[in-house]
């Protein structure tokens, strides 16, 4: 096997998943190769992994390094699984880029990564870097299964899945830990199962459909009634996703933090009471990203130059797919795919779904689920429009499509003008004008 990972630089990550598939047998002596356009960043990697190779895999892995986009398809060729988890003009200066410049429009975030202007900046200077991957591995390892991380997900996975020719599922942690973070959150660990449950939707807006304890008990009734008296009664860091149970009936799969600028609800200027209420906490990607780089510069040593450094295997998916695919052992995750033949009825066969997906010998297939709840499939379609937009735009290169999907996006549309979104769009296109293509 030959497992390529792009954008090895994010060492904590690369640690995860490639230790993981050190851990695993049927991976655990793969050649990893490690790619990335930051040579110190990639250095550290390859220091890590050499450690926890020697230290749990008895040096079975070959881990080689390459360097810069002259060096990617060398990377990439014969590759069986593709890991992407690359960030497009970083900290600085593009997420400060997409943060300040809505700010002089008074248009705040919270995330930007995912939806809202940030998200479709960040996906039009990312789509181009991925399309180039992707005409790579056309070429050079036409039957890879690309394990696609970075977001915006849905925008990311949707283009590649319409636009290429490569296989590509989308991973996300939260519909992992979303069930289990509900009930200990709500006091009700002791009845997780882990089985019975039922997650669909989009990327990040996902809807815990069902869930039941291990006699098959609905847990919706109690869980209903203890969020709605948790949020009346004490401040936490999931008001929103609580208050989605509350007043759509369902609880979805990614954070407060993130939903709270999905929507048209809880940012508003005219209710700025709404911030305390909600615990909302404005800009708070900035911040964890000067946090990450304060805390990386203290704990780097105890990763990159630890030569005792261990590693157990996480609950990430991606040993578990590629383990799947090698050992044709069935294995169940919540994959991003296009929702083609209609696996959401109520939602565009264009768009990229989150969905129940069996990964074995054959690859990733998806699940049929059927209808959403008609709330839920509305909530979905306004972070859809956004989405299918943003690629439209990506694909035509055209600017008008921009606007479109920043004129459709909820929580901008709620807050500015029309002619005040074009401005802004205007000024971000200009300021990101290094990383973007020319938009006609």
């Amino acid at each position: 096997m030959k497992i390529t990972f792009m954008g090895a630089g994010s060492t904590v990550f690369a640690r995860n998943v490639l230790g993981d598939c050190m851990c695993t047998e049927a991976l655990c002596e793969s050649e990893i190769a490690l790619y990335d356009i930051d040579a110190m960043r990639l250095k550290e990697s390859e220091n890590m992994l050499g450690s926890i190779n020697a230290n749990c895999n008895n040096g079975r892995a070959a881990i080689k390094t390459y360097l810069g986009i002259e060096n990617r398809k060398e990377a990439l060729k014969g590759a069986d699984f593709v890991v992407n988890a690359i960030q497009v003009g970083g900290y600085d200066p593009c997420t400060i880029i997409d943060f300040e410049i809505p700010k002089k429009y008074s248009l705040r975030q919270t995330i930007g990564d995912t939806l809202g202007i940030g998200g479709i900046m960040r996906a039009l200077r990312t789509i181009p870097v991925m399309e180039s991957f992707a005409r790579d591995m056309e070429e050079v390892c036409p039957n890879a299964l690309f394990l696609n991380y970075t977001n915006p997900m849905a925008m990311l996975s949707g283009f590649m899945q319409r636009y290429t020719g490569v296989r590509t599922i989308g991973l996300c942690h939260s519909v992992q830990i979303c069930s289990k973070g509900l009930l200990e959150g709500l006091g009700m660990e002791d009845k997780l199962d882990g089985r019975h449950e039922l997650i669909a939707g989009i990327n990040h807006m996902a809807w815990l459909l069902d869930i039941r304890d291990k006699d098959g008990n609905d847990l919706y009734p109690e869980i209903r009634e203890r969020a709605k008296e948790k949020n009346a009664s004490e401040k936490h860091y999931d008001m929103v996703r609580y208050d989605y149970i509350d007043k759509l009936g369902y609880y979805c799969t990614e954070s407060s933090e993130h939903n709270s600028e999905y929507n048209m609800f809880y940012i508003k200027s005219k209710y700025p009471e709404q911030i305390e209420k909600f615990n909302i906490p404005l800009d708070e990607y900035p911040r964890r990203c000067i946090n990450q780089i304060e805390d990386w510069a203290k704990t780097r040593d105890s990763l990159v130059n630890n030569s005792d450094l261990t590693h157990e295997r996480t609950i990430e998916y991606a040993s578990y797919i590629m383990e799947a695919v090698v050992t044709n052992k069935p294995y169940k995750i919540g994959g991003n795919v296009l929702n083609k033949g209609g696996l959401i009825e109520n939602l565009p066969q264009d768009a990229c779904v989150e969905v129940p997906c069996l990964v074995d010998g054959s690859g990733v297939m998806p699940c049929h689920v059927g209808r959403l709840p008609v709330q839920l499939a509305a909530m979905n379609m306004t972070n859809i429009n956004v989405q299918l937009l943003t690629i439209e735009a990506a694909f035509t290169q055209k600017r008008e499509h921009i606007y479109h999907a920043a004129m459709l996006d909820p929580h901008t549309a709620s807050e500015l003008s029309i002619d005040d979104i074009i401005k802004m769009v205007d000024e971000l296109i200009d300021a990101h004008r290094n990383w973007l293509p020319k938009y006609n």
